[in-house]
């Protein structure tokens, strides 16, 4: 019975000629204790039952190892992984941009949009644009509108850093609360 030597290892694991300890202990492929044994005995047992040897907590005194299908397990291992990305939500930024001269109903338009998107999960981008430049002499008219959008959400969201000018755009970014 000749035995296949392929190196799948990862960093995290050690895989049969790759363990060097002198003394192991060894868990079956059913979960049973065999003992305290030389690795290259429970390398010789790995190799007759036609499975790994895989080091699965370096740490202990000794070693621990177990005899199973290395291949079969990452697989299901990637497989589980990919699972729970795939479950995961990633946060989107949605932007809102308004003018300096917004008028109620449509700020409160915004507001309304803001909250929704708040109650996604999603992070949203305030930003107040300016059209021209003499509106930027106006920066106390800007924070305030700032102001005062930040306090119509701060029940659903509230923003890590304080509002900023980049370049012609006033912008903040609110996070949803938990």
């Amino acid at each position: 019975m000749e035995r296949r030597c392929t190196v799948i290892s990862t960093k995290e694991q050690l895989i049969n000629e790759e363990i060097r300890e002198k003394e192991i202990r060894v868990i079956s492929k059913d979960g049973e204790q065999l003992g305290i044994m030389s690795s290259a005995d429970a390398l010789g047992m790995a190799a007759e039952a036609d499975l790994d040897l895989v080091m699965i907590s370096p740490t202990a005194k000794p070693p621990v190892c177990r005899i199973m299908d290395y291949g079969k397990y990452r697989f299901e291992q990637t497989k589980r992984e990919k699972e729970a990305r795939k479950n995961q939500k990633q946060a989107e930024v949605k932007e809102i941009r308004m003018s300096l001269n917004i008028d109620t109903n449509d700020l409160n338009i915004r507001v309304k949009n803001a909250v929704k998107f708040l109650q996604n999960g999603d992070k949203v981008k305030v930003t107040i644009r300016f059209r021209r430049m003499r509106e930027m002499s106006h920066m106390n008219l800007c924070e305030e509108l700032m102001k005062k959008f930040l306090d119509s959400v701060s029940e659903y969201g509230s923003s890590d850093k304080p509002a900023k000018l980049e370049g012609k755009n006033y912008a903040v970014v609110i996070s949803p609360k938990k």
